[in-house]
């Protein structure tokens, strides 16, 4: 579990993935501060690790990244820790597209696919 401070090249989170679920990692983005932590078995976890580093709970989104898979279907927007109806969040899914459009600018930023 931690927090990417350097950018990870796809075969990187290759080997993370198979890690821990052989083809997935799960991931918080924080979309206040463009950072992004990784590799744990549960997105809450990954949660408590942002907001211990200074992050405010309604910037982080679970997602699940898939490093096999064609861009398009590389990330995958489904966590619990989004189900916040007070947010306009009512599902496990990145409701809003204009959350949706700055999780994938800083994923990118981070992850060279």
């Amino acid at each position: 579990m931690k927090i990417i401070r350097d950018m990870l090249s796809i075969e990187e989170l290759r080997k993370i993935s198979g890690a821990m679920f052989g083809n997935m990692v799960k991931a918080v983005v924080d979309i206040e501060r463009g950072i992004v932590a990784l590799d744990a078995e549960l997105h809450s976890d990954l949660e408590a690790l942002l907001l211990d580093d200074g992050a405010d709970q309604k910037n982080l989104w679970g997602i699940n990244l898939y490093p096999d898979m064609p861009q398009e279907d590389f990330i995958e927007y489904d966590s619990m820790i989004n189900m916040r109806p007070a947010q306009g969040n009512s599902s496990r899914s990145v409701e809003n597209e204009q959350t949706r459009k700055k999780i994938v600018e800083i994923i990118s930023q981070w992850i060279k696919t």
